[in-house]
């Protein structure tokens, strides 16, 4: 699994928003240089964000983007599906067929509920932590996390059949 550059650098964008504060509004320029991007793709990325209303633009000498909510209102999950999608959908069997119109696997898989639960639990740490949380450093985001992952780690076991 890879998050792409675009998922990538839409968060990087819309957290440099985040983190300027309430009603700060910065310039595609000022976002380019604050993280090494050029201005064409922030460009892209940022319709793209204000087009999913996660962000708004204003015209003129003090234009520029803000946020559309409040940083803590606005999750990962969020940004990302605006972004990109989802890593596991309803359509992605369709997409993933091979050379066959279905997939040969459509009527039993055992890949499905694999990456189903795995969308599920991804869905829910992206849902469950916004810009908000991730304004602190590393360290900050990695004590956030730990609990989670903890909670994760001691989930059901495979069990060996007999």
């Amino acid at each position: 699994m890879k998050l792409s550059a675009q998922e990538e650098y839409g968060l990087r964008c819309v957290l440099h928003l985040a983190r300027g504060g309430p009603g700060v509004s910065l310039t595609i320029p000022e976002i380019s240089r604050a993280e090494g991007l050029s201005q064409p793709n922030v460009a892209k990325l940022m319709r793209h964000l204000r087009l999913g209303g996660l962000v708004q633009s204003a015209r003129g000498q003090t234009g520029g983007y803000t946020l559309a909510r409040p940083a803590e209102s606005i999750s990962l999950g969020a940004v990302l599906e605006c972004l990109g999608g989802t890593l596991f959908g309803p359509r992605f069997c369709n997409r993933h067929a091979g050379k066959e119109e279905t997939c040969t696997h459509a009527g039993d898989c055992s890949l499905r509920p694999l990456w189903s639960t795995m969308q599920l639990m991804l869905h829910g740490l992206l849902e469950r932590t916004s810009l908000a949380d991730l304004q602190g450093g590393e360290e900050e985001m990695r004590r956030r996390l730990e609990h989670w992952t903890v909670a994760v780690a001691a989930g059901p076991r495979r069990t060996q059949q007999a």
